[in-house]
């Protein structure tokens, strides 16, 4: 199970490698092609710490962060190629450098790009846009730790490319405006062709990921609408909560029996632990050689959206390059929170660890998988909750002002509302969901009804857990329901059954409230 931004086997150090190889290669193409027109080209990274460009020993003296050193080895490798002998006549050393803000004792530090020390930097650049035009000056590569706001505008920037430990927060607009520009020659005329005016983009994510955001940044600062890609703003709607609900009778007799909070414990036995965990490492996926791939596509940018077409697929198997063991146990204790001697029986137990040695990182991560895996299951199954003392979800957190959504297919519009606390809409998530508001607002055995705020958390070993419904059912006699709802038939993620069964535990130490998953109303009484 992956969160949002997380990656399995990722190989942060190959992939921004490789990104500064394809950048390089992309520059040297461009360079050979630009050189006899006149053209300065060059290239601008975007990085997200000044310390992986530049750094300093305990005495203060400058040193090569890994960038700047993976740089020269990449450049020297390239520039040595038959088809760029003699293109360059500078060492590498020579041909990149930062421009980064200094702190009183000169040394270079992170900034934001907004303070009195990056207008210093910035206007050491423009004092210097024409020298840095001028071929005879070796400077081709920048290294820049913000995204050089408006005003940096150097025409001749060809590639940039984004070295981020993380996603770039650097808006996508932004970041390629640097290098949408119309490039000038030696004697400073604009070049207006087409051919010649081409901005490469070298981004740590996968073009899909890069063009929707570029798509919804042009969307959302331009007001442009893409045709059949985007959803009227027009069509958003409040949701507000009905005036005098939280005094409701009706509403207070549910909300005052679920609206504890809990926590829990779990307990398990160890050895199980490292049996199990153990042939679940063992049958885990094979660990196979990393592989970093490139994909280069061109943009394309019509009423329709962004896309792009495919101009080439590349991927870089084996750079030659030893490989570094990290600290297995450490990794895996970092995410599983076990010891470390656990751990290291764990792997024992699986007869897999010589795997380490194919790829660090992927067996890492698979064995942490497997690992967490088992963990949880035995976690789960031991689970108990206990009320903490008086502390309960108060009725102030849902919000006057309510909250604005797009109308779609699953939006319920509310006629009964004394039987709920919406005004007008209440906002679902599936067909199931919105059939399930119907029944209740119809059925002569549904009092009260309402969807959950996603702000109502059970917490669980495996994450939050946010339950569906709260129902107050009448009958012979009244039950106080919390309700799941899941298609009929509908085969759930294995997470999805762990966070229910957290779910029931949670409710069964609340007085008079039953849980229950179920596809449809009329499953309550059942």
């Amino acid at each position: 199970m992956l969160t949002i931004g997380e990656t399995q086997g990722g190989l942060h150090n190959e992939v921004f490698r490789y990104m500064i190889q394809k950048t390089v290669e992309e520059h040297l193409k461009k360079e050979k092609f630009y050189k006899p027109k006149g053209i300065k080209v060059l290239t601008l990274f975007f990085i997200d710490k000044v310390k992986n460009y530049r750094d300093y020993d305990a005495s203060g003296n400058p040193l090569k962060g890994k960038y700047a050193e993976w740089f020269e080895e990449i450049y020297q490798h390239e520039i040595r190629k038959p088809a760029f002998s003699g293109l360059i006549p500078y060492a590498a050393d020579e041909i990149h450098n930062g421009y980064f803000s200094q702190d009183n004792k000169g040394k270079i530090k992170d900034t934001g790009g907004e303070t009195q020390a990056d207008d210093d930097t910035y206007k050491l650049i423009m004092q210097d846009k024409e020298k840095l035009l001028d071929i005879n000056t070796p400077l081709r590569f920048i290294f820049s730790h913000s995204a050089l706001r408006e005003g940096w505008d150097n025409p001749n920037v060809f590639q940039i490319c984004t070295l981020n430990e993380t996603r770039s927060e650097i808006k996508k607009r932004q970041e390629i405006g640097r290098g949408l520009r119309l490039c000038v020659d030696q004697n400073g005329q604009r070049i207006h062709d087409r051919n010649t005016n081409k901005l490469t983009v070298i981004a740590n994510e996968s073009y899909e990921d890069f063009a929707k955001a570029l798509q919804k940044e042009i969307e959302e600062d331009c007001g442009v609408n893409f045709a059949n890609r985007i959803k009227n703003k027009a069509e958003r709607k409040k949701v507000n909560y009905r005036k005098g609900f939280e005094v409701d009778t009706k509403f207070l007799q549910i909300w005052d029996k679920i609206r504890y909070r809990t926590q829990y414990n779990v307990s398990y036995q160890t050895p199980v632990l490292i049996e199990q965990a153990g042939k679940a490492v063992k049958e885990m996926p094979a660990t196979v050689k990393p592989t970093v791939r490139s994909t280069k596509l061109k943009v394309l940018l019509t009423d329709e959206g962004v896309s792009g077409q495919l101009l080439s697929n590349s991927a870089l198997d084996d750079e030659g390059s030893k490989i570094e063991i990290p600290d297995i146990l450490a990794y895996i204790q970092s995410k599983t929170e076990l010891t470390r001697d656990t751990i290291l029986q764990i792997l024992k137990e699986s007869g897999r660890i010589n795997e380490v040695l194919i790829n660090p990182q992927m067996f890492m991560d698979n064995a942490t998988s497997a690992i967490k895996g088992v963990l949880y299951d035995l976690m789960i199954d031991g689970i108990k909750y206990e009320k903490i003392g008086g502390k309960i979800y108060e009725t102030a957190l849902f919000d006057d002002d309510g909250f604005e959504v797009y109308l779609d297919n699953f939006t319920y519009t509310v006629n009964a509302q004394e039987k709920t606390i919406y005004e007008q809409y209440i906002p679902l998530d599936s067909h199931v969901e919105s059939q399930f508001a119907q029944d209740c607002e119809t059925s002569e055995n549904i009092e009260f009804y309402f969807k959950l705020p996603n702000w109502f958390k059970i917490p669980t070993p495996i994450g939050n857990y946010n339950p569906d419904w709260a129902v107050v059912f009448k009958d012979e006699k009244k039950i106080y329901f919390v309700a799941e709802t899941k298609s009929e038939g509908q085969e759930l993620l294995k997470s999805e059954k762990q966070k229910i069964k957290c779910g029931k535990e949670h409710f069964a130490v609340l007085d008079e409230v039953v849980y229950k998953q179920v596809s449809k109303v009329t499953e309550l009484a059942q």
